[in-house]
């Protein structure tokens, strides 16, 4: 048989699927609309970084577009060039990292933005700009507080005292970002406000990036002229009352097998769990090579319907054991689907399981799941 008889069809491949993931563009702009509404007048731009976290960039950074944004940030020159040719020319791209040495002239044909966060990558991008005899665009990071990327206080001081440093450059944008922004009656939300007021003031005169998904829904003093929303966008609202965002995405797993099995059974890898009495098993076809990290061994769940199916035994790569003794002998069979994330059971709930936050849920979703872009 020739190879290109080997490969499955679309419709084979997805079949042959271990779980579905279902994406909602229709919820992707509700929110994006919903978050643009919140800081109105400030501009909202999309943070569409880590394949647009995790849920595929080819489709919802479009989907960002159709809802009115013209600004789009992600991490690497790598993820702003592949983005560049699917977004209209109007679409303008930032690389929040940005640029390694000898990337300049690419991102600079390209007619990506980079953000500045050093001297070094300061004085990297005006070089370009003097050989070329032009202007290029840029944003300039501080940093306020998180000890992350930005200029430091030296170096803001050094920028202060010789600001030819920006000749030849456009500043677009002098941003920074909030550690707990999250968190709305942390202190050091006012203590970074303060110190970006005060970085402002040591520089000419430009517009302000400064708001997160977090900061969004601060007071309107963190909203400047420019905010950047990332994960409030795919559906993990913020911690407040009557919040407008919708989930996003939705997650089921196929059952490979059930059976039952006697009390005393040692089920998965260590035999870290023990039947204490008769139960029926359920062995399902997504592991942590799927993104369903192993920290939720003998702690997480599935549902089925309104029944919680508890995770017993250890994750393993490629299948997970459930017990599934609650329900009626027969409903769950072979290729039957249950509940990972939806209705049931929340892309934050299942974070809280882990121990961790709802973006690494989502950055780890693995490429093997049936992908479905609902409208």
């Amino acid at each position: 048989m020739s190879l290109s008889k080997m490969q499955l069809t679309t419709t084979e491949h997805d079949l042959a699927a271990g779980g579905i993931l279902t994406i909602s563009l229709k919820a992707l702009r509700h929110n994006y609309q919903a978050v643009a509404k919140q800081i109105a007048p400030t501009r909202a731009a999309a943070v569409v970084k880590a394949d647009s976290y995790g849920l595929g960039a080819d489709k919802v950074a479009p989907a960002f577009y159709q809802a009115g944004c013209r600004d789009f940030f992600v991490a690497h020159l790598g993820e702003a060039l592949k983005l560049r040719p699917l977004l209209a020319d109007d679409a303008t791209l930032y690389v929040l990292n940005g640029l390694q040495p000898q990337t300049e002239e690419t991102c600079a044909d390209a007619q990506i933005i980079p953000v500045l966060n050093s001297l070094e990558q300061l004085t990297n991008w005006q070089k370009l700009a003097i050989k070329r005899g032009v202007t290029l665009p840029a944003l300039l990071q501080v940093d306020t507080g998180m000890a992350r990327l930005g200029l430091s206080h030296e170096e803001l001081d050094h920028l202060a005292d010789h600001l030819d440093l920006l000749d030849h450059l456009d500043i677009k944008f002098i941003i920074s970002h909030l550690a707990v922004g999250d968190e709305f009656n942390n202190a050091f939300n006012t203590k970074q406000l303060e110190t970006m007021q005060a970085a402002i003031a040591r520089l000419p005169k430009m517009p302000v990036a400064f708001a997160n998904s977090g900061g969004c829904f601060q007071d309107k003093s963190f909203h400047y002229n420019l905010a950047r929303p990332g994960v409030v966008l795919y559906g993990v609202g913020p911690d407040l009352p009557n919040h407008p965002i919708l989930p996003v995405a939705e997650l089921s797993a196929r059952v490979i097998q059930v059976r039952n099995v006697p009390q005393g059974t040692p089920v998965g890898y260590g035999c870290t769990y023990v039947t204490p009495k008769p139960m029926r098993i359920a062995t399902i076809a997504v592991g942590y090579a799927d993104g369903w990290f192993r920290s939720l061994s003998n702690k997480g769940s599935a549902f089925y319907g309104d029944t919680r199916l508890p995770i017993v035994g250890r994750v393993s790569m490629d299948s997970i054991t459930l017990d599934v003794t609650d329900l009626p002998e027969g409903t769950l069979t072979l290729g039957s689907l249950v509940e990972l994330i939806g209705p049931h059971q929340s892309l934050q709930d299942v974070a809280r399981d882990c121990d961790t936050i709802p973006y690494e849920i989502l950055t780890a979703l693995g490429h093997r799941y049936q992908r479905i872009y609902v409208d």
